[in-house]
């Protein structure tokens, strides 16, 4: 019985989620209100109230969710010899996830809270991919492995941002930079 219950207050919460990630694109977080999402979610505001207590936490299951995400899709996978491909030709795992980071970005830096958040999945992400960066290349020390990831996550993060301007250099004269770039980082002593 409780197993159904679950079932169900897990459905609710991804049609909160699924109505929050889309006021959000339309309207930002800042602006946004709990009225919309409930609307959107054709719910009751109370009704949210029940699931999550308070915007702040929506946002924080919503970037729970993206970076679960990204995480799952870096297990398993060489990602270094894909990297320069992705950053070339802008690719992405989810144009809306990347939107919504952007969006939290924003918010973050009037909201404290929402700061903190982003500070926490930023460094799962982080260490995450130096867990398995470290895995590829088991040569390279603890302290060049974070900078090789630091830099990494600054070209990513910019490729996102990046993405909402055309693309100014052919995206096969920048795979060939990139690789130099990725080839340096991870082939020094």
């Amino acid at each position: 019985m409780s197993t159904k219950l679950e079932e169900r207050q897990k459905q609710r919460q991804d049609e909160i989620i699924t109505a929050a990630r889309h006021c959000f694109r339309a309207s930002g977080f800042h602006a946004a209100s709990m009225s919309q999402i409930a609307a959107e979610a054709k719910l009751s505001v109370g009704q949210i109230y029940r699931y999550f207590s308070n915007k702040d936490a929506i946002i924080e299951e919503m970037i729970r969710r993206i970076i679960d995400y990204r995480i799952a899709e870096m297990e398993g996978k060489t990602q270094t010899d894909r990297i320069p491909q992705v950053l070339a030709w802008r690719e992405t795992l989810s144009e809306d996830d990347d939107a919504l980071m952007l969006e939290m970005s924003a918010e973050a830096t009037r909201n404290p809270q929402v700061a903190a958040m982003l500070a926490e999945a930023d460094a799962r992400m982080f260490e995450n991919a130096a867990t398995h960066l470290k895995k590829q290349c088991p040569h390279l020390s603890d302290e060049r492995i974070r900078c090789c990831v630091e830099i990494t996550a600054v070209m990513m993060e910019g490729s996102i941002y990046r993405r909402l301007t055309p693309q100014k250099v052919a995206p096969e004269q920048l795979e060939k930079m990139y690789r130099e770039i990725l080839n340096m980082l991870l082939n020094a002593n």
